[in-house]
């Protein structure tokens, strides 16, 4: 069976019914999901049942986003076992009927990978908060997988059915869900193919329901809490090599590396707790992962030392150079934190359904 089109809708107007319209003629099934939308919409929920055919899930009371996808697969999932997969795509008219059919193509010709329709950014009459909105989430996706994704929040995507446990067990009810579903892909080393899309900002985009600070806040959390952690133990990592390197060390080599343990040392153990139990809020043993995290701490703490070592007889001030080695290895200790030593949430890999 053809994959199957979910989309959530709170609070839609006519631009889905005639969505659903052309859908309809190009023989694509659609289930709506309505996210608890207000009494005034019930007209539209009613055509798009009656006469278009679609298949209604509710919710009594607004969800968000994420909750309301996850109901539509999960619905789809249950009635529909034998689709290849499903197609997500928004109920404001962003996303046009033809680009829905090329990402339900798309999925349907490679039906074991995620599909993406991505958009073009660089043209003008996009908005101002969506260009920076995707480029953020753009470099945070970098950040957190080391692969690029040139755009992170669209909304049109097609899903393999063999995804399914993976698509309900994704965190976030809201808008996050979809940026934490695709750091679970990117983790997972799933592949996905961009399809180009059309970019449509209807009104400049005043019809999304998307909170630019709160929306925002819940999709960079787990990062931003993770750059408040480095950045508290780098203070003090960085005031304590200071002052032992110029003070009571030396800024020969040995010197160099003295100052380094001794802050190591000192910041490190704070940082260990603050990231356990704060920024990854692991529940697992605490040994295995202080073992884990030890063996990280000496080998990032070497590499800091060869590092500033070799580039010391450079023109620069040596705390300068050492934070340029150190926020290199800031990055790559976020990779090695969350994919191997706090991995409490990604212990979610049981991705076939």
């Amino acid at each position: 069976m053809k994959p199957i089109v979910i989309i959530p809708a709170y609070n839609p107007d006519e631009k889905l019914i005639k969505v659903v319209e052309k859908l309809n003629e190009m023989n694509i099934k659609v289930i709506v999901v309505n996210d608890g939308s207000e009494q005034q919409c019930r007209s539209i929920f009613e055509i798009l049942r009656s006469r278009l055919l679609c298949d209604i899930c509710h919710h009594g009371v607004n969800r968000g986003k994420g909750a309301a996808l996850k109901t539509g697969i999960q619905y789809t999932a249950l009635n529909y076992p034998e689709t290849i997969g499903y197609v997500t795509a928004d109920a404001d008219g962003q996303h046009s009927p033809e680009d829905i059919l090329k990402v339900v193509n798309a999925l349907e010709s490679n039906p074991e990978s995620f599909i993406l329709g991505t958009r073009d950014f660089s043209g003008r009459g996009i908005p101002l908060k969506s260009f920076l909105g995707n480029k953020i989430t753009s470099f945070v996706y970098l950040l957190s997988t080391g692969k690029k994704c040139s755009d992170t929040q669209t909304g049109l995507r097609g899903i393999p059915r063999k995804y399914n446990r993976l698509c309900l067990n994704v965190p976030g009810d809201k808008y996050e869900y979809e940026m934490n579903f695709l750091l679970e892909m990117g983790q997972n080393e799933i592949p996905f193919i961009n399809v180009p899309i059309e970019t449509i900002y209807l009104e400049k985009n005043a019809s999304s329901h998307f909170n630019p600070i709160r929306d925002s806040a819940l999709i960079y959390l787990n990062i931003l809490k993770y750059s408040i952690s480095s950045l508290l133990s780098a203070a003090a990592d960085l005031s304590i090599f200071t002052i032992f390197a110029n003070l009571v060390f030396g800024t020969g080599s040995m010197g160099i590396l003295a100052a380094t343990i001794t802050a190591r040392l000192s910041s490190g153990g704070m940082n260990f707790m603050i990231n356990k139990f704060w920024v990854f809020e692991s529940k697992r043993r605490t040994l295995n992962e202080a073992v884990l995290y030890f063996v990280l701490f000496c080998g990032q703490m070497m590499m800091s030392w060869l590092l500033v070592s070799s580039l010391s007889n450079l023109p620069l001030n040596l705390t300068l150079i050492k934070v340029i080695v150190d926020t290199g290895l800031f990055f790559i200790s976020y990779q090695i934190q969350k994919n191997f030593i706090f991995i409490e949430k990604q212990e979610r890999k049981a991705i076939s359904g």
